[in-house]
């Protein structure tokens, strides 16, 4: 059976970003759907996995190529709770029968290998969710940070959001005087404490993710915004710092929560930053080739 497709997949809680290759390594086609952390649930993981693994194929020429045809390999948020690691490889045979090859990871592991080419290297990860993930030259890798939503995510979107949302209700509450990140926080979820409640009832992962653009917009004119991207940033150096203590491994910051609060990382940190030189999806390709045993540039 000849390998015809490569598919490198990145699976956060916000969206799914999947690329296909040759088994040479030519980029054919590119392709995204909705969310595909496993947090969120196996079954919608494999749907919008298989959502944009098709619209990648389709971008290649090829929208109805068999799974038979492909490799896959992915990097999905959630994936260290061996639970969900193991129901989603259990069921790859119904949703994508045939595969030559899957290839399961964290997000994290996939982001690292794709910031660093699959060289030693740190990569700091902060999106809708956070995480710190190195590998050393002996090629061993460890985490830090990665613990979910509520638990975990510090200096994430999601986790911005959350402290934005808390000022909000102690200004709801009486116990402190509403700014302008309060006023636009309320205008976003509610103006009244029923209101809020509502909001706060419903809300999950992405919803509060998405207020953090306030904070960053409001941070001039609000301390309380300037303190949270302070927080924010301490956060995120914690988890390079736990991760490298004596700070030898180069870094690559990934994600747009983590890009954006660049400016407010130590200086000593901000030197050890660099540019990536590929991104999650490429990390999930290195998955896969891998487990293939076969090498970018060489024939399946």
């Amino acid at each position: 059976m000849s390998l015809r497709f490569i598919i490198g997949v990145d699976g956060g809680g916000t969206g799914t970003r999947a690329r296909v290759c040759s088994p040479e390594g030519s980029v054919l086609g590119f392709g995204e759907a909705g969310p595909s952390g496993l947090s969120q649930g196996v079954e919608q993981a494999w749907r919008h996995v298989l959502q944009a693994s098709r619209a990648a194929l389709a971008a290649a020429g090829s929208p109805d190529a068999s799974w038979s045809d492909c490799a896959l390999g992915a990097g999905l948020a959630g994936e260290h709770v061996l639970a969900l690691r193991e129901a989603f490889i259990a069921t790859q045979p119904q949703h994508a029968p045939g595969l030559q090859a899957l290839a399961l990871e964290s997000d994290a592991l996939a982001a690292l290998l794709g910031a660093h080419g699959g060289q030693p290297g740190l990569v700091l990860v902060a999106g809708t969710g956070s995480v710190a993930e190195a590998l050393w030259a002996d090629g061993h890798h460890r985490t830090v940070g990665g613990w979910g939503f509520g638990v975990g995510d510090e200096g994430s979107g999601a986790w911005l959001g959350l402290q934005a949302v808390r000022h909000a209700h102690h200004v709801l509450d009486g116990q402190v005087a509403a700014g302008p990140l309060a006023k636009a926080i309320l205008a976003a979820t509610g103006a009244d404490v029923p209101a809020m409640r509502a909001w706060c009832a419903q809300a999950g992962q992405r919803a509060y993710a998405a207020l953090a653009p306030l904070v960053f917009e409001h941070e001039a004119a609000d301390t309380m915004a300037a303190a949270l991207l302070r927080d924010a940033a301490t956060a995120l150096s914690d988890m390079v710092r736990a991760l490298d203590p004596a700070g030898q491994l180069p870094v690559v910051c990934s994600g747009s929560i983590a890009q954006r609060l660049l400016p407010y990382l130590p200086p000593m940190l901000r030197n050890r930053c660099r540019a990536a030189q590929g991104d999650a999806a490429d990390g999930a390709l290195h998955l896969v080739r891998r487990k293939l045993g076969v090498t970018q540039g060489a024939a399946a």
